[in-house]
């Protein structure tokens, strides 16, 4: 990755890694945006739904595993939002995010964390694609103490949101979110922390 140029950092990550922190600290550090509340921003923009519609749709089903039709009519039903567009599938919400990012991404470098980036910006000739990962142990013991769970309530919670990032990357990208193939780096994170990563990482786009 070349730095004097305009660039896009990917990072995917296992759950309770701290991949969303590292992705916001190498931003900092790199002094370039963190592609985050500005993606859900721009897809409203881009699909003529209002931002509050477009949170309601990513919290009610973020990894949108079910068609996202029947929420949207029933959202913009009660809205009373006339004349828009129903018939949406969460295919063509992924689609839609996957143009948002890169029209962010054509005007300015950034970070960009999850989404499925190392797959929209497989071919980006100036794009470095990161996956954070460690072990269940280490990462049930940081969830736990991060939302003062027991160690069984943290297992639970990282066996959940793995399985459904792994379901998510392969329903839209058809690829496997662990194989070490899709990303540049691959980085085991269980002896560095979040700064100790960053560090590293620095040390590699250097």
């Amino acid at each position: 990755m070349n730095r004097e140029e305009q660039f896009v950092i990917t990072i995917s990550r296992q759950f309770g890694t701290g991949g969303h922190e590292i992705g916001a600290e190498l931003a900092r550090r790199l002094g370039v945006k963190l592609l985050d509340k500005q993606v859900i921003n721009e897809m409203a923009k881009r699909m003529n739904v209002v931002e509050e519609a477009m949170e309601k749709i990513e919290s009610r089903n973020p990894l949108w595993r079910d068609d996202f039709t029947d929420f949207y009519r029933n959202y913009m039903s009660k809205a009373e939002y006339d004349g828009m567009e129903h018939d949406r599938t969460s295919h063509e919400l992924f689609e839609a995010q996957a143009e948002a990012i890169r029209a962010i991404v054509e005007e300015e470098s950034c970070v960009l964390v999850g989404r499925c980036g190392f797959h929209i910006f497989a071919e980006h000739p100036n794009a470095l694609k990161i996956f954070v990962h460690s072990s269940e142990d280490c990462r049930k013991h940081r969830i736990a103490k991060k939302y003062d769970l027991s160690l069984s309530d943290a297992a639970a919670m990282v066996v959940d949101n793995d399985y459904s990032r792994e379901l998510y990357t392969k329903t839209f990208t058809g690829k496997d979110w662990t194989d070490a193939r899709n990303y540049d780096i691959s980085l085991d994170v269980r002896k560095f922390g979040v700064n100790g990563a960053v560090d590293f990482l620095m040390k590699c786009i250097e």
